[in-house]
């Protein structure tokens, strides 16, 4: 992969392509926008911003999954 950085995701050390935004990771990743939070080395990202924020080398990013249901 050219220009690619090594960055974690959920843990897991990825090679991905430099300038990637968030936005694109979760689309490469086949992960809808509308469900899930982003933690960006430990900030948790504004929904509008993702696809400003650029993915760097050495980035961890963390992507939770809201899962509905159950009952109290």
């Amino acid at each position: 992969m050219q220009d690619a950085i090594h960055i974690h995701v959920n843990g897991q050390a990825q090679t991905w392509r430099n300038g990637a935004t968030v936005a694109e990771l979760l689309q490469d990743l086949d992960i809808q926008t509308e469900r899930v939070a982003v933690e960006l080395n430990l900030e948790i990202l504004d929904r509008a911003a993702f696809g400003q924020r650029q993915i760097k080398d050495g980035d961890r990013v963390e992507i939770l999954s809201f899962i509905g249901g159950g009952s109290f």
